[in-house]
Order: C-alpha cells, then sequence, then structure tokens
C-alpha cells in the first residue's frame, strides 16, 4: 500500500505496459485515471480495477492534444480532488505499430507523428497537471524514455530520437519544477513484451535481445512496475532528474 489515497493518471493505460501500471498501482493503493486514446480499453481497465475494490476513472484522452491533455488533468482534479503522479506511458509504438526500417524507409509523415505524441504528447501532459502539483507543492512525473537512446539501436530513428526528447524533458523539467516540491524522473525500458497477441516474428524479436542481457529473459511488462511505483512513492521523494533504465542489464551506464 505504498500509493496509499494517492491519485496517478496513467496515460495509455488501457493497453499493455500502461495496463500493468494501472493495476498495479492500484493494488498499491492508488485512486487510477486510466487515459487512453483507446477508450473501450481504458473502461475495460477502469473495470478490472474497480473489480479489485479500487476507485477508477476511464478518460478518452488524445495526449497529441492540447484540449485533450487539459480535459484530463481537469476531470481528474473534478472527481478525486487533486493528482499526485502522472505516467506519461501514450506513446507511437507497439499499440499503434511504426515502421521498423532504416532511415531512407521512414516517410516524412511518420516521423511528424511519432514526435508529436511521444514528444509533444509529453510535453502536454506535463503542462496539463503541473498547475496542479503546484499549488498543491507535491507530485511525481514519470516519464517513459527507452533503453534505445543508450544502445543506439539500428532502425526506427524517429522512435529513439523522441525518446531521446524525453529524457531531456525530463532533466528540463526537474530544473523547473524542484522548487514546488515536483519530482521528475524518466523510466527508459528494454525491449519488452508488451504486445497482448504477438505474433511468431515478434516472438522472435523480443528473444532475440535476451543474449545481450545480464538477466538472460524475455522482459514482460511486469518487470517495469516496481520501479513506477518506486518513483511514485515517498521513497523517492529526493530523486529527481534521473533516468533509471529497467532492461535486465542490457545497457548500463
Amino acid at each position: 500500500m505504498q500509493l496509499e489515497n494517492r491519485v496517478a493518471i496513467i496515460t495509455g493505460g488501457g493497453h499493455g505496459i500502461g495496463r500493468a501500471y494501472c493495476l498495479r498501482f492500484a493494488e498499491e493503493g492508488a485512486r487510477v485515471v486510466v487515459a487512453d486514446i483507446d477508450q473501450p480499453a481504458a473502461e475495460r481497465v477502469a473495470g478490472e480495477i474497480r473489480a479489485l475494490g479500487r476507485e477508477a476513472l476511464a478518460l478518452r484522452t488524445d495526449v497529441a492534444d492540447e484540449e485533450s491533455t487539459q480535459a484530463m488533468a481537469h476531470h481528474t482534479v473534478d472527481r478525486f480532488g487533486r493528482v499526485d503522479a502522472l505516467i506519461t506511458n501514450a506513446a507511437v509504438f507497439a499499440t499503434i505499430p511504426i515502421n521498423r526500417g532504416y532511415i531512407e524507409d521512414i516517410a516524412v509523415e511518420e516521423f511528424d507523428r511519432v514526435l508529436a505524441v511521444n514528444v509533444k504528447g509529453v510535453f502536454l501532459q506535463c503542462r496539463a497537471v503541473l498547475p496542479y502539483m503546484k499549488q498543491q507543492r507535491y507530485g511525481k512525473i514519470i516519464n517513459i524514455s527507452s533503453s534505445t537512446v543508450f544502445s543506439g539501436s539500428p532502425g526506427r530513428v524517429h522512435y529513439t530520437a523522441s525518446k531521446g526528447a524525453v529524457i531531456a524533458i525530463t532533466r528540463t523539467l526537474a530544473r523547473e519544477v524542484g522548487q514546488y516540491n515536483i519530482c521528475v524522473n524518466a523510466i527508459a525500458p528494454g525491449s519488452t513484451l508488451s504486445e497482448e497477441n504477438p505474433t511468431d516474428d515478434i516472438l522472435r524479436m523480443r528473444s532475440a535481445v535476451v543474449g545481450g542481457r545480464a538477466l538472460k529473459r524475455v522482459q514482460e511488462p511486469a518487470d517495469l512496475v516496481g520501479t513506477a511505483v518506486f518513483l511514485a512513492s515517498a521513497d523517492s521523494d529526493f530523486i529527481t532528474g534521473q533516468t533509471i533504465l529497467v532492461d535486465g542489464g542490457g545497457d548500463m551506464h
């Protein structure tokens, strides 16, 4: 019950890793806002949380749209009275597939779309909750980056660029809002089996990276939730501006 009575917004909470964050935060006592562009998926996860005897609110949210992110923050505070934590998990990657090819294969339109969601979306989400966190003089923002920023893996240059920008946002924002007792950190997951119905190709891709890890197994969503709970809890109240790699020791820094 590390998050008892805290209010957490988790974007992209209707699927994959986002769903895992939502369920674990609820188990730790948080009241959870499941924000996802896929409204039915958000409602399903909110239902799972209520079945655990916890409170949840499902909101359709397009993180690339300012009006939508502002409404997300407003409805959260209107329902629960505050917002203690935000996980900016929503991204174009697994649930909304992208081109995994090299730079010559990536359309400019897709590049723009990835950055609109993965970078501008983080900017808009943070900006939406910060007035409430500043007013209560407390908050935890947990941005989701990627281990590809550290490994420089070939392919998906637009995705890697977007996740590098997330780390830059994290560090700058931590400096800007520390005076309000708001912590801003990032998690950089490794290649994670986050797909709900993985194909044989996906399974082979996720298994291919195991040999480069210190811990020799496929990473699953459950491997990430403990770090998120820690960063949202009082145990991390003096940690900010940091990026924590959670990838089984594939990359170390």
